[in-house]
């Protein structure tokens, strides 16, 4: 079972508050998520529990990029009690037989479960640390740094790209101011 790819459904959701918009939207997601047989059956109740689940995700990424450990893990168990994780194996799309956190229950259910779980799973097997948000002014996207030596600041090679050039000009105009006094 790849639990970073549950983890990134979390970041997927943080990410996307335009997509929680209505139900179109979401299936939009989803469908970006590699996760097509989902949107079919989503209802508007799928979409309430959602939007509730990024409010509640947001909080524990600035959580942790405030560096507030315990209030990660707070949250995060939090989760975990009001949406159980319920495994079954299960097979599709010519895979072999492997686990799902769940298959049972409303989309939301399973949405809210795997997310959850997999960012328990970072925090426990990681740190709190790996949970991120972009550090490019005013990017503040969730990313989930799974580098080997802690690196990731940003969300994208895009705001990475940004800053980087942001900081050069900076520079060059300091440069610039005190050369020529």
């Amino acid at each position: 079972m790849d639990l970073i790819s549950y983890a990134e459904l979390a970041v997927m959701l943080v990410n996307s508050p335009d997509r929680l918009a209505g139900l179109e939207g979401l299936r939009v997601l989803l469908q970006e998520s590699g996760r097509p047989r989902q949107a079919a059956r989503l209802t508007r109740a799928d979409l309430d529990v959602l939007r509730a689940l990024r409010e509640e995700l947001v909080a524990v990424f600035e959580a942790a990029a405030g560096g507030q450990e315990r209030e990660v893990v707070e949250r995060l168990n939090a989760l975990l009690r009001r949406h159980p994780v319920h495994p079954q194996i299960t097979r599709h799309d010519d895979e072999p037989w492997h686990l799902h956190l769940t298959e049972g229950g409303r989309f939301a259910d399973q949405y809210v479960v795997g997310s959850v779980m997999g960012l328990a799973t970072i925090v426990t097997d990681l740190g709190a640390d790996r949970l991120g948000l972009c550090q490019s002014p005013p990017c503040r996207r969730a990313y989930l740094d799974t580098s080997s030596n802690r690196s990731r600041r940003y969300c994208s090679e895009r705001c990475a790209s940004r800053a980087n050039v942001a900081a050069y000009r900076a520079r060059k105009k300091v440069g610039q101011d005190s050369g020529g006094r």
